[in-house]
């Protein structure tokens, strides 16, 4: 089995089970006491401190533990809004954040920065965003879902001149490296790295205005209140070492492995669309997306061939809806595969990896009558028939009917008909799927169609493309 979703949750390091194993015995008193065991519960609660703060490029009295990196950014950004509440409640957020920056944001007046087709947002579009009324901007230093890093030096620099504090979500790249830049709040999660689950941690730099909403206790400065998980953050501040010792060499060998699969799925795989940053990109990331394939069927295919992968399509979500970084971005959401390669990955792993995809998916497409999608899998153009495709409107074209059908099922019906129109000629797909409000426009971009516009329907909505090629 290949367990390729570090992204979500990286295997325990084995520095921190050493450091977790030792802690129980060591550190299980309360570090505020000043009897002996308390004492060196506070000795090792401060020497993670300051290993994590080295990590990091901080200060050790600007960093604190918390149980989550959640809980973390909630923290971050209701403490600088409220430390900020006489400038105002305006905050600036790319629409690509972590969903827990955009839910802490969600009760003020907020301002999303729209990114680009790779997933990166326009420092000067951030810039001109801030306002004198804003309180808080948020960018993250890498995307969790594409990889792609962000202008986090930039963003820092015309905040700095504007007098807006910068939260950054580091979470996904704290691993790799300190993140660059005159930055004010910071946020990480430790079973992003190796570390154990629960463990959190907080920079506020000195200077920054910060008004803790947490409930009024002494511990971490008031922003983390209650007993300290003293063996889980030892373990997390000694893995985030570790893993900063061998990141150098695995991230050249990752980001060779990762080229390898960017490279190879589309030749792979037909109608493949490789997402994120070819280049400003962590290096253990690659996330694509494959035509007229059912998100959840393609990871339960490759979970049964030994590889565990992510996904942001909507049919692999309880809410039915599709990742709000690929629809940010515009690009294709159905049968989306995010691989994201752990420490040690053996280039044969990779190999086997590309040897099953391409069988996985064409089984997939195969259970959905996408096989006989003209040009997919490299078949023929065949022609469809107009009753399989519902009846015509005037001046509508060719009406193709997918109300109560879930993705990829109204592309793959606009995909067997949109040769039947002439040239010029109107397709217009129903659908009450959210998902088609993303997928049919990238269809379109990547069958070299035009994407007309979308209207609303009794049900749902139509969606107008016209025949092109």
């Amino acid at each position: 089995m290949s367990y390729f979703d570090v992204a979500s949750a990286a295997p325990l390091h084995p520095v921190a089970r050493q450091a977790l194993v030792a802690a129980l015995d060591e550190g299980w008193a309360d570090p505020a006491r000043l009897y002996r065991e308390g004492r060196r519960a506070r000795l090792l609660l401060d020497a993670a401190r300051d290993a994590a703060a080295e990590a990091v490029g901080c200060r050790p009295d600007e960093l604190s533990f918390t149980p989550s990196g959640t809980r973390a950014l909630h923290s971050a950004v209701a403490g600088a809004a409220a430390g900020r509440r006489r400038t105002g409640r305006h905050v600036v957020v790319s629409a690509v954040e972590h969903s827990a920056v955009l839910h802490a944001a969600a009760p003020y007046d907020t301002t999303e920065v729209a990114v680009d087709r790779r997933g990166r947002v326009d420092p000067a579009v951030f810039a001109a965003a801030l306002r004198p009324d804003t309180a808080l901007a948020c960018l993250q230093s890498a995307n969790h879902e594409v990889g792609t890093l962000q202008p986090v030096a930039e963003a820092a620099a015309a905040c700095r001149g504007a007098g807006v504090p910068l939260l950054v979500d580091a979470a996904q790249s704290l691993a790799w490296g300190p993140v660059s830049g005159d930055w004010s709040l910071l946020a990480g999660s430790a079973h992003k790295w190796g570390g154990p689950p629960g463990v959190g941690l907080l920079v506020v730099r000195k200077g920054t205005r910060f008004a803790p909403q947490e409930p009024a206790d002494e511990r971490e400065s008031g922003r983390a209140p209650g007993f300290e998980n003293l063996p889980a953050i030892v373990a997390a501040a000694a893995s985030l070492r570790a893993v900063r010792a061998e990141a150098a060499a695995e991230a050249a060998r990752l980001s060779a492995l990762v080229d390898r699969i960017r490279a190879r799925v589309p030749q792979l795989v037909p109608d493949v669309e490789v997402v994120g940053h070819e280049r400003l990109r962590l290096p253990h990331v690659v996330t694509f997306s494959c035509l007229y394939v059912d998100g959840e069927a393609l990871l339960s295919g490759l979970d049964r061939a030994g590889f565990s992968v992510s996904s942001g399509s909507s049919c692999t979500s309880s809410t039915l809806t599709p990742s709000h970084v690929l629809k940010a971005m515009g690009v294709l959401s159905e049968g989306n595969v995010r691989v994201s390669l752990p420490p040690g990955t053996a280039a044969e792993d990779v190999e086997r990896f590309l040897a099953t995809l391409p069988r996985v998916v064409a089984d997939v497409r195969a259970q959905t009558g996408a096989d006989t999608v003209p040009g997919a899998a490299n078949e023929p153009a065949a022609t469809g028939s107009s009753d399989d495709a519902g009846a015509t409107e005037p001046g509508a074209g060719l009406v193709v009917d997918s109300l109560g059908k879930r993705c990829p099922i109204p592309v793959i019906e606009l995909a067997k008909v949109i040769g039947e129109v002439p040239l010029g000629g109107l397709v217009t797909v129903l659908s009450d799927d959210e998902a088609a409000r993303l997928d049919i426009p990238a269809w379109c971009a990547m069958r070299e169609q035009e994407y007309v516009g979308e209207r609303p329907a009794e049900r749902g909505a139509a969606y107008v493309v016209r025949r092109r090629v």
